[in-house]
């Protein structure tokens, strides 16, 4: 209707002033005013987009590059394109450059652009939908259409290598032995003794029994199991991402030892995961600490209170918190004489030093047999330098 208006003035100015400026004026502008109509009756839908991801899985700290492809079918000259890419608000915060971009297609049938976000946020993050408008060179007339293009990736939280030490050259030295599991090593043979009742058939030295004139069996190394329960606190902290990195690295650490662990978080709700290991209970794990968020209904000292019920066998537990406060050292005690061995790794910002409040704290764990560990943030490697389990 703007358009048309605009005509009828130009043209009627002409008219009744007459002379080569209100001519002039009247074609100069009529150009326009054609373009603007036909692009009314451009349809968008005839567009074709396509957004590609190089992959669905990264670690927190990756860089992204989408590729946005865009075609058509008719070559009707656009003066200009602009798209914009809908995702989830973590990203929108994280990213560098918009997602929004300028594109002059002209009549190409063929076009594309590319965003970069340049740090990825530990997450579920998802892709919604393009908007995408066009419109004249005098901006008199301008055109929109939502296009529903949905997609989704998952961050991983970032982990470190830690070296991590479970076995020390002797079986009864592993890092996180258990008190009550133990079982034989039937590969790893240390001597020979007198046959017992309940001994295997199999384990019989017959050359030794043969010298001896006696049955002789051998005997074999003992080992104590390596459970681990990793509790991990979800309360609201700065350093709450360098809490779940860690918790990363841990579980990834005891689970490539051959070792096993199971995970529990208060966050929104309890979740908890039990002892297992592999692979597949690595990435059930990291998946799981994709999504957390420090959203905690409970203290961790209440945690540790209600697990503690829960946990029946005797293991090794590692807290990992960013907060040391009386009361969690008092429900880690507790919990450490009645199930098992206790360490804690307190969590601190880069360069971050322990106030005095949490030194003395750190000195009575010591007297009452729990380990605290304080781990600076990008400093994960130097975790276990220092502890001697």
């Amino acid at each position: 209707m703007l358009l048309l208006i605009l005509i009828l003035l130009t043209f009627s100015y002409a008219m009744f002033e007459g002379g080569f400026v209100s001519w002039f004026l009247f074609y100069s502008f009529l150009p326009f005013a054609i373009y603007g109509i036909a692009l009314s009756f451009y349809p968008l839908n005839e567009l074709e987009i396509t957004r590609i991801l190089p992959k669905n899985e990264f670690n927190a700290g990756e860089k992204l590059k989408v590729t946005v492809n865009l075609k058509r079918v008719n070559a009707f000259p656009l003066f200009f394109l602009l798209i914009e890419d809908h995702v989830n608000e973590p990203l929108k915060s994280a990213q560098q450059r918009i997602t929004k971009a300028l594109i002059l297609p002209g009549m190409k049938k063929e076009f594309s652009y590319e965003y970069i976000i340049d740090q990825l946020p530990r997450g579920e993050h998802f892709f919604h939908s393009f908007t995408l408008k066009i419109g004249d060179p005098l901006g008199l007339f301008e055109k929109e259409k939502t296009f529903d293009q949905e997609g989704k990736i998952i961050v991983y939280p970032a982990y470190t290598e830690l070296f991590y030490q479970l076995f020390e050259n002797q079986f009864d030295q592993g890092l996180t032995a258990s008190r009550e599991r133990v079982q034989r090593d039937t590969s790893m043979a240390v001597g020979v003794r007198a046959y017992q009742p309940g001994d295997r058939f199999s384990w019989i030295n017959w050359k030794a029994s043969a010298k001896r004139n006696e049955l002789m069996t051998r005997e074999f190394e003992q080992r104590q199991s390596h459970d681990v329960i990793v509790l991990m606190d979800c309360a609201p902290d700065k350093s709450f991402e360098a809490v779940v990195s860690f918790t990363a690295s841990l579980v990834r650490a005891v689970l490539k030892k051959g070792a096993q662990t199971g995970l529990v978080t208060y966050s929104k709700d309890r979740a908890y995961f039990p002892i297992n290991g592999g692979e597949g209970h690595l990435r059930q794990l990291f998946y799981h600490l994709a999504k957390i968020e420090a959203k905690s209904l409970k203290s961790f000292e209440k945690v540790i209170e209600t697990e503690g019920l829960f946990i029946q066998q005797s293991v090794s537990f590692l807290l990992v918190t960013a907060q040391l406060t009386k009361p969690l050292l008092e429900k880690a005690s507790f919990l450490g004489q009645r199930k098992g061995s206790i360490t804690l790794f307190l969590i601190k910002g880069h360069k971050e030093t322990a106030s005095d409040n949490e030194r003395s704290l750190i000195s009575i764990a010591s007297a009452r047999g729990i380990r605290i560990t304080m781990v600076n943030e990008g400093e994960q490697r130097s975790a276990f330098s220092e502890v001697g389990f």
